[in-house]
């Protein structure tokens, strides 16, 4: 009884060891996002005081959208270094809001390359192999989720078109702007080869010429938001440790 007992426990350490470890093995990743694009610039939306938190200038009419590829390398099991590059189109208008007499609308082309840190608060348990193979249910479900924070720094370059009350009005039509991306992200562990995920990013950029356009009313520079749908695959890695493709 001893000895099968020993066994057992060396056996589960063994198990917890393997998992702890996997993450060495597949530390490169690739990622590819599609989602909505949500803007907040100076041309559209409602005034401070009539905008609550700025929920009233979430609308479909302001919505385009984002796709974004990135390459992951897992530092740690519980952080991760990202590169990304998106590209994005905003838009904005003043018929919905609190200029509607201006008629002013803009829209936004945007390349903005990105290098990202993640930190996983929430770590899922079933990274091993052997424990996807035992089958799901609603528990395991929700035990193979992943859930992080994120933050970096990136550059946006972006050109801008609008009408012409918006060009009457001295429309800056590109430019180059630092950005500073953050988040937050849910990410499902699918199998040990593919990851399923959504996630929320918003970027505060040193510009407010995003809209190719400011007031002597604007008190903050534009800002823009992603919700993106992700999926993720976990590369092989050369004997030298770098992705491999093969």
């Amino acid at each position: 009884m001893k000895k099968l007992l020993f066994i057992l426990i060396i056996f589960i350490l063994a198990a917890d060891l393997a998992q702890a470890q996997l993450w060495k093995k597949r530390p490169w990743e690739v990622e590819f996002g599609l989602g909505p694009s949500f803007f907040f610039p100076d041309v559209g939306g409602y005034t401070i005081g009539k905008n609550l938190l700025g929920f009233r200038d979430l609308s479909f009419r302001q919505m385009r959208f984002d796709a974004t590829g990135s390459v992951r390398y897992r530092l740690s099991r519980t952080v991760n270094l990202r590169f990304s590059l998106t590209y994005a189109m905003l838009h904005s208008t003043d018929s919905r809001g609190s200029n509607e007499g201006r008629h002013l609308e803009a829209t936004t082309e945007l390349v903005e390359p990105a290098i990202l840190g993640e930190y996983y608060f929430v770590k899922n348990k079933y990274e091993s192999s052997w424990l996807f193979q035992q089958g799901r249910n609603l528990w395991s479900l929700f035990s193979a989720l992943d859930f992080y924070a994120f933050g970096g720094a990136g550059l946006v370059d972006y050109s801008v078109q609008g009408n012409q009350a918006l060009r009457d009005k001295g429309l800056r039509s590109s430019g180059d702007a630092l950005a500073i991306p953050f988040g937050i992200g849910a990410t499902l562990i699918y199998n040990p080869n593919i990851n399923f995920g959504l996630e929320l990013g918003g970027r505060y950029t040193f510009t407010d010429y995003l809209d190719g356009y400011t007031s002597q009313y604007s008190k903050a520079n534009d800002v823009y938001y992603f919700l993106n749908f992700t999926f993720t695959y976990k590369l092989k890695s050369s004997s030298k440790g770098l992705p491999s493709f093969r």
